[in-house]
């Protein structure tokens, strides 16, 4: 059983970044897979550490891109993966910690987490790799490529 299914929304074009993502909602459908299995609570916790790595790590790649190219909405960015990472480990005290799980709190966790951060943050981030590949990525081509992607997010196109 899926918890999150890949959409074709999720993609942002930066093809490292795309198949973190793919790989993040495997790894999240195989937690969940073992927790509706009623797996070993000490495997779920090193399923979720593992997730939590690998978020991290994903987390560091889409920061450091975003620095390199002078990302206008780093900071905001930047404080949502910070907050994604907190609720990782909420989830996993909570499930160190408890005999009762609440599992549909944490589908509903991970699936808004994914669908809320993807829709938002990364769509931003649609293309880049298209721009950066071609050469034109300066400064200003950057500002504007992510301004056009601003706009268009909230309608203002």
């Amino acid at each position: 059983m899926s918890l999150v299914e890949w959409r074709k929304e999720f993609e942002t074009g930066i093809s490292g970044i795309d198949y973190d993502h793919q790989e993040l909602v495997a790894l999240i459908n195989s937690f969940y897979g073992a927790l509706i299995n009623k797996t070993d609570k000490d495997k779920l916790i090193d399923s979720l550490n593992d997730i939590y790595g690998a978020i991290y790590a994903h987390f560091m790649l889409e920061e450091n891109m975003m620095e390199k190219y002078g990302y206008d909405q780093y900071q905001e960015h930047h404080i949502d993966h910070l907050n994604l990472l907190d609720d990782i480990r909420d989830i996993t005290d909570e499930l160190e910690t408890s005999e009762k799980f609440d599992e549909q709190q944490l589908k509903n966790k991970l699936n808004d987490w994914f669908s809320i951060h993807f829709k938002t943050h990364d769509a931003r981030l649609h293309n880049l790799e298209e721009l950066i590949a071609s050469g034109k990525a300066d400064n200003h081509s950057i500002r504007t490529f992510f301004k056009n992607a601003k706009d268009s997010l909230l309608g203002k196109k």
